[in-house]
């Protein structure tokens, strides 16, 4: 197995780490497209990956709070920092985040080449990541919020813009809820609010179907996705049927009417019934004509590799550089045969891949072509051709 070609390709080639999770400390190099990390459970794998998540936009992939980021020492949790140097057609930058240094913030601070980053949504022109988590594997089982979050990130790095409008609609939305449970009738307050929700949610919703039709193209094509099963995203969201039927204006207008006919009963249920917040998504399994909740696990799976080769291919075409992809413990829930696939399908990607297993002999196919290491507590050491650190 060759290496792709990699003059197109972000890459992170450093990351560095102090009293983060697991990790006192580290600073490693990475020079390949695929890097991947073996080692017992419990020695911090995950927390690598969750690291190179945090580099990019939202809160990374396990959604934490700052404060269960530092490392746990006794009285409670270290200040931590994750920085990471990129190397791109353009150069190279360096990106990092953490707690402030100074303690004026309990907010995460960003520094892109030493300078301070504004609001995250401007780290999106610069990196973007998507990840498969072991937690997914139940993405199809669960409830609509975490298809939502996954469909958003997907989105965001084909949109940048769009973590903003996502944020603006929320926020709108829980004044306006604040508002209705207070009994407050503001009439021009509300109206302003229910502007914003209209405005927002159409906007982001429009981000969600443009995606939803390019990744489909590239799907449905086979292309990009190898022995993977071809696929579809549909998406199931009262918003996006009606742009597909009239003009985004006329959406706006209409959700923003119902929003101001809404007022009462969303009072009484404490919440909006309308907006962006109301979006689901599936996949379907193209071959078998069948939507992913009534897939075997298997299935599902080979569906969430197939949507994210796909998009790590439309990212590269579209932005000039693909998403870091973060796949952990993906290898081990697959047969022999899926397995030698994902890894041809990764080889070929113009993309990086950070993949994570229990046992360096599952990555055996990937000598030639891959960094390989072993993470023992606290250290990350590499793997040589004859399978030993």
């Amino acid at each position: 197995m060759s290496r792709p070609a990699r003059d197109s390709v972000l890459r992170l080639i450093r990351l560095r780490l102090t009293d983060f999770r697991s990790w006192p400390s580290l600073d490693a190099a990475f020079t390949a497209p695929i890097v991947a990390i073996a080692g017992e459970n419990g020695v911090g794998k995950t927390n690598l990956l969750e690291a190179i998540s945090l580099l990019g936009p939202g809160r990374g992939l396990r959604g934490a709070r700052m404060g269960e980021l530092g490392r746990r020492v006794v009285g409670g949790a270290r200040p931590w920092a994750a920085a990471g140097r990129f190397d791109t057609p353009d150069g190279t930058f360096d990106l990092g985040t953490g707690s402030d240094p100074e303690g004026a913030s309990d907010r995460r601070v960003f520094r892109l080449d030493g300078q301070p980053v504004r609001t995250q949504s401007d780290l999106a022109d610069r990196v973007a990541a998507v990840w498969l988590t072991p937690q997914m594997d139940r993405l199809f089982q669960e409830g609509p919020s975490g298809r939502r979050r996954f469909l958003d990130r997907l989105a965001w790095a084909l949109e940048p813009t769009h973590a903003r409008d996502v944020a603006a609609h929320d926020n709108a939305m829980a004044q306006r809820n604040r508002l209705l449970s207070q009994g407050r009738g503001d009439t021009r307050w509300l109206a302003g609010l229910e502007d914003a929700m209209a405005r927002h949610a159409v906007a982001a919703t429009a981000a969600r179907r443009a995606l939803a039709m390019r990744l489909n193209a590239v799907m449905s094509s086979g292309s990009a996705t190898g022995a993977f099963p071809a696929a579809r995203m549909d998406l199931i969201c009262p918003i996006a049927t009606a742009l597909a039927e009239q003009p985004a204006l006329a959406v706006e207008d209409a959700l923003r009417e119902a929003l101001a006919t809404d007022r009462r009963r969303d009072a009484a249920a404490g919440g909006a019934a309308r907006g962006a917040h109301r979006a689901d998504m599936t996949l379907v399994h193209l071959p078998k004509d069948q939507t992913a909740e009534f897939c075997s696990t298997g299935e599902q799976k080979a569906l969430l590799i197939s949507t994210v080769l796909a998009h790590a291919a439309l990212i590269a075409e579209a932005r000039g550089f693909a998403p870091l992809l973060l796949l952990d413990e993906v290898a081990a829930h697959l047969d022999s045969a899926r397995r030698e696939a994902l890894f041809a399908a990764l080889a070929a990607l113009p993309a990086q891949v950070f993949l994570t297993g229990t046992e360096a002999e599952v990555f055996r196919p990937l000598r030639g072509v891959a960094d390989i290491f072993e993470a023992r507590h606290g250290n990350l050491l590499p793997v040589g051709e004859t399978g030993s650190p």
